[in-house]
């Protein structure tokens, strides 16, 4: 189930989630005896990063659409204007998150939408905790720019690296 939040959050369309499970699953039965004891949820959520990263970019070239919203939608009891809130908000938020850079989106997920401690992000993504801290400043700061950004009117440049601002305590 976190694989699959966290490829849908990565910009995997949900057509697709399950193939991309499915690449995970092959991709750990290849490495299988490389992956250290212990590890293996590290080895399959950094793997899951990477497959989002393949697939969204093999999904730029396709032509074809899907629309989840329409699909959840029309089979749905809520309120209409609920419906449609909800919709809005999760184009949003998935609009603003594939702006962000895969390295720092990662983070992001896994800290702010799956509720992952820092220490563990290390873990599972195989990094240091201070890069996880930077990614995440670094994250957070994109992520507020594009939404004030999207707020005016205006986009900002896609995957801008912008360094994030100084903070009151000094450098981290």
């Amino acid at each position: 189930e976190v694989l699959w939040r966290l490829l849908r959050r990565l910009g995997v369309p949900e057509a697709d989630v399950d193939d991309a499970v499915q690449e995970v699953i092959w991709v750990l039965a290849r490495k299988l005896d490389q992956v250290k004891v212990g590890s293996e949820r590290s080895f399959v959520l950094s793997a899951g990063c990477r497959v989002a990263s393949t697939l969204r970019r093999t999904q730029r070239r396709r032509r074809e659409t899907y629309d989840v919203e329409l699909e959840t939608f029309a089979g749905s009891n809520d309120d209409p204007e609920h419906l449609l809130e909800q919709r809005r908000a999760r184009a949003l938020l998935e609009q603003v998150l594939l702006r962000l850079p895969l390295d720092v989106r990662c983070v992001f997920v896994l800290y702010e939408l799956e509720r992952f401690t820092l220490s563990e992000i290390a873990t599972t993504l195989e990094i240091a905790q201070g890069t996880v801290a930077s990614r995440l400043r670094r994250a957070r700061a994109l992520f507020e720019d594009e939404i004030a950004a999207l707020e005016k009117g205006s986009a900002p440049h896609p995957r801008r690296g912008r360094a994030p601002a100084a903070t009151k305590g000094g450098a981290s």
